[in-house]
């Protein structure tokens, strides 16, 4: 699957070709924010090969990663005294990112940073659900997000894991207006916008582990799962999940040597964004 910005109506991000501009919960941006910004670059760099040019300075040091020109991502180093995690943090479209935030207080989620502006970039908040997940909210200004999705070295899903779905799945719906199709079986749901899949949502009880937190996952696309995991070890990350075929793919859970964990996937022929979750 690929899937390039401002080409077309994108049946899976509801992209409109004319305004560029996400619909309103869709998930348009991922972001890391690390303490060693140099070497998570260079993971990346050697991992997917991206490239990289500044970003914002109000956000601190940050950069965006691209593929061949697009941007796919971005990385910033982890503002002192802050105790953001050191994870991928997947940014949902807004087009108000104020009244947002005030929304996500209203149904019991809380903001931590902002909302700010990132120069002409746009304007952002970051902020967890009533569980403790962490999400960002991008309004967008110059920049609307990813350019590029669905090709080797890009993000292909996310995923939100949480211990149950009927806690979380009201306020996601209240905040972002989203329809939701539960899964026939399991403890799993899809979130829709105007009948496209965005994300999902996946009930995994106990498995998070004593002490584990409720957490977006993202998923980068690969063409090889296993050789992507090799790459991922010799390069300093670790193994949290090899490689294992799905019902819609191969997919491995991995982690960057600064423990930001994410999934691989190499999703079947005509499996559908919903299955890049599985």
């Amino acid at each position: 699957m690929r899937v390039v910005r401002g080409q077309g109506m994108d049946q899976r991000t509801g992209l409109d070709a004319g305004s560029e501009r996400p619909v309103p919960g869709t998930p348009c941006w991922v972001s890391l924010m690390v303490d060693d910004l140099a070497a998570t670059q260079e993971f990346y760099a050697r991992l997917f090969g991206w490239e990289f040019q500044p970003g914002p300075p109000q956000l601190g040091p940050y950069t965006r990663a691209s593929l061949d020109g697009r941007v796919v991502a971005g990385l910033g180093r982890r503002p002192e005294g802050r105790t953001l995690p050191v994870a991928w943090t997947p940014y949902l479209a807004t087009d108000d990112v104020d009244e947002t935030a005030g929304t996500v207080r209203h149904c019991g989620g809380t903001v931590a940073v902002g909302p700010l502006d990132a120069e002409d970039a746009g304007r952002l908040a970051v902020a967890a659900d009533p569980s403790g997940a962490v999400f960002g909210i991008w309004q967008g200004r110059e920049h609307r997000g990813a350019a590029v999705e669905g090709v080797a070295g890009s993000v292909l899903w996310h995923e939100l894991e949480t211990p149950e779905t009927t806690g979380v799945l009201p306020f996601y719906q209240a905040v972002f207006g989203y329809d939701v199709d539960p899964a026939p079986v399991g403890d799993s749901a899809t979130l829709l916008l105007e009948k496209r899949p965005v994300a999902s949502v996946e009930g995994v009880g106990p498995a998070l582990g004593e002490g584990g937190a409720p957490r977006w996952r993202t998923h980068f696309a690969v063409d090889d799962p296993d050789e992507t995991v090799n790459r991922v070890i010799e390069l300093g990350g670790r193994v949290q999940r090899p490689p294992r075929e799905g019902t819609y793919g191969r997919t491995a859970t991995v982690a960057d040597p600064a423990g930001a964990v994410f999934t691989v996937a190499r999703p079947r022929p005509q499996a559908g964004a919903a299955g890049t979750a599985a």
